[in-house]
C-alpha cells in the first residue's frame, strides 16, 4: 500500500529511507548528537533512535538557533537524515540545509506538508520524498531512488523586492563574502515570504559556537573572502573560555577550532563580548528597533521584554545579515508577524520563589510550538528582568515561537487576545517539576548556574545567599557570565564574596557548551535554578539533573544534598 501527496520544498532533492515520525519538535542543538546523528534529548520520544539515512518527520525544529549548525555538521560528516518533513513553519533546520547546498555543494530534500496529513504519518514505515512530492509506503519499495541535491529554482526568489544596495550585494559589488551571504539571505527570504529587505542597526552572533568542522569551515571561508560587518555586531558565548580553556585543562581538539571559530568572527569586525545575554549590554536594543539577533532566549527577550524586532535566526544566518546590513523583512519585523495568536490562562500559586519562572516558561512553551502566546494571570506578580530572562529561556528552550507577550508586564501585551484559550494548571507545573528533576540520588556534586549568563543583579542575589555560610568541600559551585557582567561584579565587590564561598566563575562559555573537565568525571548529579540547562543538560552532559530556586542551590552547596521534593508553593 502506497500513498502519494504533494508538499512545499524547502529545500529540493530527492532521498528516501525508513520514516521515523514523531509528533513532537526537536532542537538539534542539545537534542542530536552532531558526530553520530542521535536523539539524546532525554525528554524526546525519538531519544536513542540515529536519524542518520532516515525520512525524519517532526512538526519543526525548537528551541536552539544552532540546530542548523548541527545539521550541516551531520549533511558533511555523513550522519544526516536522508530527508526531512515538517508541517510547520521551519527556517533553523532548513537554514542548515540551504548552507550546505550553496556552500558545500551537499544537501538533503526538506519538505513542508499539511498538517492533516502529516498526523498520519506514524501510519507508514518508509517514504521517498522529490520534486515537491512525498510518497508514504508500508514497507521499502524494491526500486531504488537515490539521493540527488537539486537546486531550487530562482523563479521562488522573484517576488522579493530588491533595492539598490541589495543588488549590487548580490552582483559582488561588495565582495565575494557579502555576495554570498546576500545569496542566503535572498533565499530565506522567498521562504519567509517576505516581500523585501529592512536595514538593521545590530547584530547578534550565534554561529561562533563550535559544532564541528564544518562551523569552522564556513567562518574561514567568509574571512577568505574578506567578510567584514557592516553593523555592530555582538558575539554569542563559545564554546570554551577563550582566555582560560588551557588552565581549566579543556582538551584541545575541542579548544584550538573552538577558540580559532571564535577569531574568525573577530576578524569579520564582531566584538569579544562572548555573552549569551546581549540585552544585559550597553549596546542592547531599544523598542521597536530592527534588529537581526540569533540565540534563542536572546531573541525571545529582545522581542518580548525590550519590544526590539528580529527574527529568530539560525545560525549562519547572522553572519550574513551582519555582512549585509539587511534582514527579510517578514514575522516579527512587522506588526502582523507580532500578535499573539494564543491566549494561555495560568494558574499562579501563591509566594512563589523565583524558581517559578523558569518553571513557567517551560510549560508555556511546550504548549504553545510555534504559536505566539498572550499568557494571562501575572498581571501583579511584579515579574523583574532576571524573572523574565529565566522565564524566556525556559520558554525558548521548548518552543519555536519568536515571542510572547505577558498581560501587564510586556509591552506589546494587547488587552484583547485572540480568542483560543489554553490553560496552564499547577497540576502542569507539577509534572514540569518532575520532568525536569531527573536525578535519581539525593547526592550533587555539582551547582551550575548561569544559564543564560548571570546578570549583575544575580551575582549580588548569590552573594547575599552565601555570605557567612560554608560550602561543602566536595560540592563545585560553578558561575557562567559575560565579560562585561564579570568587570561590573569585581568593581562591585560581589565577586570578593563568591570567592570566599568557594564559586568559580567562567567567562566566554555557557553551560550548553561545557563539559568535562569543567563539570567534575566525578559528579553524577548537578543541579540548577536554570529550566533551560535542567532540559539539555541529561542528553549534553550524561548526569541527573536537579532543579530549584536560587536559595535552594546555594543550601545543596552547603549540605551536598537536594531531595527534588516539590517545593511548599507547588504542594
Amino acid at each position: 500500500m502506497g500513498l502519494v501527496s504533494q508538499g512545499k520544498s524547502l529545500v529540493e532533492g530527492e532521498a528516501e529511507g525508513d520514516l521515523l515520525y514523531a509528533d513532537m519538535a526537536l532542537s538539534f542543538w542539545g537534542g542530536v548528537d552532531p558526530l553520530t546523528g542521535i536523539v539524546i534529548d532525554q525528554h524526546h520520544p525519538l531519544r536513542g533512535e540515529c536519524l542518520a539515512g532516515r525520512v525524519l518527520a517532526i512538526p519543526s525544529g525548537r528551541g536552539s538557533c544552532t540546530g542548523s549548525g548541527v545539521l550541516l555538521e551531520l549533511i558533511l560528516n555523513g550522519h544526516a537524515p536522508a530527508a526531512i518533513v515538517v508541517c510547520e513553519r521551519e527556517e533553523i533546520l532548513t537554514l542548515g540545509a540551504l548552507v550546505a547546498e550553496l556552500v558545500f555543494e551537499q544537501s538533503i530534500p526538506v519538505l513542508q506538508v499539511e498538517p492533516a496529513l502529516f498526523e498520519h504519518l506514524g501510519e507508514f514505515r518508509y517514504a521517498r520524498v522529490g520534486r515537491h512530492c512525498l510518497h508514504l509506503f508500508d514497507q521499502a519499495p524494491k526500486d531504488d531512488v537515490r539521493s540527488a541535491v537539486i537546486p531550487q529554482a530562482n523563479d521562488d526568489n522573484a517576488s522579493v523586492r530588491l533595492d539598490a544596495m541589495d543588488q549590487d550585494l548580490l552582483s559582488g559589488k561588495h565582495g565575494k563574502a557579502a555576495q554570498l551571504a546576500m545569496r542566503l539571505l535572498l533565499r530565506m527570504a522567498a521562504l519567509q515570504g517576505a516581500e523585501g529587505f529592512v536595514d538593521v542597526t545590530q547584530v547578534h552572533i550565534d554561529g561562533c559556537i563550535y559544532t564541528g568542522p564544518a562551523c569552522l569551515r564556513f567562518a574561514q571561508l567568509l574571512v577568505e573572502r574578506d567578510a567584514r560587518v557592516r553593523v555592530p555586531t555582538t558575539l554569542n558565548a563559545i564554546s570554551v573560555d577563550k582566555r582560560r580553556w588551557r588552565m581549566q585543562g579543556v582538551a584541545e581538539d575541542l579548544g584550538v577550532p573552538a577558540a580559532a571559530l571564535a577569531d574568525a568572527y573577530l576578524a569579520m569586525g564582531a566584538e569579544p563580548t562572548f555573552t549569551c545575554a546581549p540585552y544585559l549590554l550597553e549596546s542592547a536594543p531599544g523598542f521597536g528597533e530592527q534588529i537581526g539577533w540569533a540565540e534563542s532566549n536572546a531573541v525571545v527577550y529582545a522581542n518580548s521584554v525590550i519590544g526590539a524586532r528580529t527574527m529568530k535566526y539560525p545560525d549562519y544566518l547572522d553572519i550574513c545579515i551582519a555582512l549585509t546590513g539587511r534582514a527579510p523583512l517578514a514575522g516579527c519585523h512587522l506588526d502582523t508577524g507580532r500578535r499573539a495568536t494564543l491566549v494561555l490562562e495560568v494558574e499562579r500559586p501563591a509566594a512563589t520563589d523565583d524558581a517559578f519562572w523558569p518553571l513557567l516558561g517551560y510549560c508555556c512553551g511546550s504548549v504553545c510550538g510555534s504559536e505566539i502566546p498572550l499568557i494571562r494571570g501575572l498581571e501583579t506578580s511584579a515579574a523583574g528582568p532576571d524573572d523574565l530572562k529565566a522565564f524566556g529561556a525556559a520558554f525558548a528552550t521548548m518552543a519555536a515561537a519568536p515571542m510572547f507577550h505577558i498581560a501587564g508586564v510586556t509591552p506589546e501585551a494587547d488587552a484583547q487576545g485572540p480568542a483560543r484559550e489554553l490553560r496552564v494548571s499547577l497540576d502542569d507545573l507539577r509534572r514540569a517539576w518532575v520532568e525536569l528533576n531527573t536525578a535519581t540520588l539525593p547526592e550533587v556534586g555539582l551547582i551550575a548556574l548561569g544559564n543564560p549568563h548571570f546578570s549583575l543583579n544575580e551575582c549580588a542575589q548569590l552573594a547575599a545567599l552565601v555570605r557567612g555560610r560554608v560550602k561543602s568541600p566536595d560540592i563545585a559551585v560553578v558561575v557562567t557570565c559575560g565579560r562585561a557582567v564579570h568587570q561590573a561584579a569585581s568593581l562591585a565587590g560581589y565577586l570578593e564574596a563568591l570567592e570566599v564561598f568557594g564559586i568559580q566563575i567562567v567567562t566566554d562559555t555557557c553551560w550548553c557548551m561545557l563539559g568535562e573537565p569543567v563539570i567534575p568525571t566525578t559528579v553524577q548529579t548537578l543541579m540548577t535554578n536554570s529550566g533551560k540547562y535542567a532540559h539539555y543538560a541529561p542528553g549534553l552532559v550524561g548526569r541527573g539533573v536537579r532543579f530549584g530556586s536560587l536559595a535552594a542551590c546555594v543550601e545543596a552547596a552547603c549540605s551536598g544534598k537536594s531531595s527534588g521534593e516539590l517545593p511548599v508553593w507547588l504542594r
